[in-house]
């Protein structure tokens, strides 16, 4: 393993094994909640150059990338992995500490936020998959399509399991939606950690895609439960969104109301964030900066 990776560390929780990545670092505890179907290693070019003012760790969501093989809805909901999160900051005695979380870790990350008021520093949501019940076409994309229609989750259960290298797939991922738009660094980073080595020398996904597909499309604690827990949410908070972005600015917007401030546009996709790493190190430093002075 080259020496410049961060610490895997994993405990048991809810009766499922958590792993998480630590780069370590100087200052306050700042905890990455990653997109379904990534891993906590897409945020390693950005843990690195964070790390200088940040003890930096990024947590492998139930059934993502180290952590435990879930196809359980029952076990997949936002609050189940917000205790998870929880659980590992207590391991790691972090009295407080910021969170971001990007799509589905921005709403495991509202969760965690309401479930620890006191200890979460500060906030920062990404294109969190959290929603009103509204009746738009956003919504219905979410949450009235029957059982195993939903795009997302359709298009989960026919990814590719199996493959050669991680070359092959880092070819194959860079050359088209969503994941050509991501910074080299981090696509390649979530191609070393969201795939795990077989026997047979060749690679696989380490989420299942049954396991992405269950979190698009069941009736799981998620989107709409977890924007209703925006009001249970004390710490100085921000809301950001992609100028590109499928998805509804309303959503956004919602939210921004919810917790009392102004949702921002960024330039870029849903996944923004990992598209530019050194734009993304200034937005984390300067929401966090601004959300200690207030």
């Amino acid at each position: 393993m080259n020496d410049s990776w961060p610490k895997q560390d994993a405990l048991k929780h809810d009766g499922l094994e958590i792993s998480w990545l630590d780069w370590g670092g100087d200052g306050d505890p700042l905890v990455l909640l990653h997109p379904n179907g990534f891993c906590a290693g897409i945020y390693d070019p950005l843990a690195k150059q964070l790390k200088s003012s940040f003890r930096v760790v990024a947590v492998d969501l139930r059934g993502h990338g180290l952590s435990e093989f879930v196809v359980d809805e029952n076990k997949l909901g936002n609050d189940d992995m917000a205790s998870d999160v929880l659980a590992i900051t207590n391991h790691l005695n972090f009295e407080s500490f910021y969170l971001l979380g990007v799509s589905l870790g921005g709403g495991v990350a509202i969760e965690t936020a309401a479930l620890a008021k006191e200890r979460v520093k500060g906030l920062i949501l990404i294109e969190a998959i959290a929603m009103p019940i509204v009746d738009d076409a956003s919504h219905e994309q979410f949450s009235k399509q029957p059982r195993g229609s939903h795009p997302l989750a359709v298009g989960a259960r026919k990814r590719r399991v199996v493959w050669p290298d991680r070359s092959t797939v880092i070819e194959s991922y860079g050359s088209r939606p969503p994941l050509n738009s991501l910074a080299k660094e981090a696509l390649e980073a979530y191609v070393h950690w969201g795939f795990k080595n077989r026997e047979d020398g060749q690679i696989e996904l380490a989420c299942a895609p049954e396991t992405e597909a269950i979190i698009f499309d069941s009736n799981r604690h998620g989107p709409i439960e977890s924007f209703k827990k925006l009001s249970d949410v004390e710490s100085p908070s921000s809301v950001l969104y992609g100028s590109e972005s499928d998805l509804s600015p309303t959503w956004f917007e919602k939210q921004a109301e919810m917790l009392g401030v102004q949702a921002e546009k960024i330039d870029g996709s849903h996944f923004f964030l990992f598209e530019d790493i050194h734009r993304a190190e200034k937005i984390i430093r300067s929401h966090f900066l601004r959300s200690s002075d207030e």
